[in-house]
């Protein structure tokens, strides 16, 4: 009985679990790198763009405004969903609350993103 309540705290404890999450990780990444396909390497396969073509001249623009706004976009729906789920164990008002206040943000931020 003592053995197994002893084994039982060596297999459930949080150093054995890591320990074994880590060879199971390396077992498996070695096992892909063994039955990985083969190919031989070309020209074509060497080249910095996938189908083997040239890149496209023009450079592409990136909008750091807009990045931004969907940033404060994702961070104000994570910051609702977080809060709602804490807000469910107490009856009433709260989980009202705290939606209304996510929307008139987003509603405010709506203007934002459109200039």
């Amino acid at each position: 009985m003592v053995k197994m309540k002893m084994w039982q705290e060596i297999v459930t404890s949080i150093p054995f679990i890591f320990l074994v999450s880590v060879l199971v990780a390396s077992i498996l990444f070695w096992v892909g790198g063994v039955v990985k396909a083969k190919g031989k390497k070309s020209l074509q396969k060497l080249t910095a763009y996938a189908c083997g073509e040239d890149l496209p001249p023009i450079k592409p623009q990136i909008h750091v405004k807009r990045f931004f706004i969907y940033g404060l976009y994702f961070l104000i729906f994570d910051a609702l969903a977080f809060l709602l789920a804490l807000s469910f164990h107490q009856p009433g008002v709260y989980p009202v609350i705290f939606a209304v206040i996510a929307l008139i943000t987003i509603l405010v931020l709506v203007p934002v993103r459109w200039h």
